[in-house]
């Protein structure tokens, strides 16, 4: 099958991938609002969980086509993305974002943690089960600390969903659950056979062309949040996607299916990843707000990583 064909599939599962799970987001949202649940836990816990769902079908469908590059070069490079790029896309919708040193501090600290524990299970070049466990643990234990510390008294209000009740909301979820799977499977090996046909190592395919594609329901979400007056659920997607993405994305596609990948690659990009959140937070808790001084800083971090990965190949 030629290049532009592969190119309709990869375009075409993306698509669908992140038409589902915009659906699957707008009933998960609507859920948490029956709880009465803070937009800042909402945004981490349960929206970057949704946005989140084109990685973690990612993880899972590359490693069962034994592709484990694809699943570690998006899912890091979705990290970055959403830490530096989409958060540096913030202030062109709102001026000023007020920034609270507890819970950005607590998400993108857990992050970096995360990332740390990614860099040594890749660096044998091999991610196995009990790395996988290890890392969707990370998540459990990370989402416990940040529902338990990491709490406002903002609450979400969504946009209407057409299905009332909990039931019903919770059967939306999980046939769009199905709708990402499917969309994320065709888009894998579309990619893989791209990155074959033009002689481009997969992962750094993965982490520059699929980690944008598959943080787009980030985009979406988090600009038209920010656009609706929630900048709190906006902050807490970025975030908690970032920190979905750093341990649960990564870690769920080994369980399934154990692969080999590429260990300079995958340390220099979880590395690189790690110290560009640090450089991040650390900009953002000293100024305790993010605006259009602090955004060109992490769009930089951002664009800095192709040279720091294509130096590195």
């Amino acid at each position: 099958m030629d290049v532009a064909a592969q190119l309709v599939l990869l375009v075409g599962g993306l698509g669908l991938a992140l038409v589902a799970s915009d659906v699957a987001v707008s009933y998960t949202r609507a859920l948490a609002h029956a709880l009465g649940a803070p937009s800042f836990v909402v945004g981490v816990v349960l929206v970057a969980l949704g946005t989140d769902l084109p990685e973690i079908a990612n993880s899972i469908a590359a490693h069962v086509q034994d592709e484990g590059d694809v699943n570690v070069g998006d899912s890091v490079g979705s990290t970055l993305t959403q830490d530096t790029f989409v958060l540096g896309l913030f202030p062109l919708v709102v001026a000023v974002i007020v920034i609270s040193r507890r819970q950005v501090g607590l998400v993108m600290g857990l992050t970096v943690g995360g990332l740390l524990l990614t860099t040594l299970f890749v660096a044998d070049g091999h991610l196995g089960r009990a790395d996988g466990i290890v890392l969707v643990l990370a998540w459990v234990a990370a989402i416990a600390a940040v529902t338990r510390w990491g709490g406002g008294h903002v609450v979400d209000e969504p946009r209407p969903v057409r299905l009332e009740g909990h039931v019903s909301r919770v059967l939306v979820v999980l046939g769009m659950l199905l709708l990402v799977g499917l969309g994320a499977t065709v888009a894998v090996r579309a990619l893989v056979d791209i990155a074959e046909g033009l002689g481009v190592p997969t992962f750094a395919l993965a982490f520059f062309g699929a980690s944008i594609g598959t943080s787009a329901p980030e985009i979406v979400v988090d600009l038209t949040a920010l656009a609706r007056g929630a900048p709190m659920i906006a902050l807490g997607d970025a975030l908690g996607s970032s920190l979905v993405d750093s341990t649960l994305s990564i870690g769920i596609g080994p369980i399934v299916a154990p692969a080999d990948v590429t260990a300079r690659l995958a340390v220099v990009a979880s590395l690189y990843t790690a110290l560009a959140i640090t450089v991040v937070a650390a900009l953002l808790l000293a100024r305790r707000k993010h605006d259009r001084r602090s955004a060109p800083v992490l769009i930089g971090l951002y664009a800095l990583s192709y040279v720091v990965l294509i130096a590195a190949d």
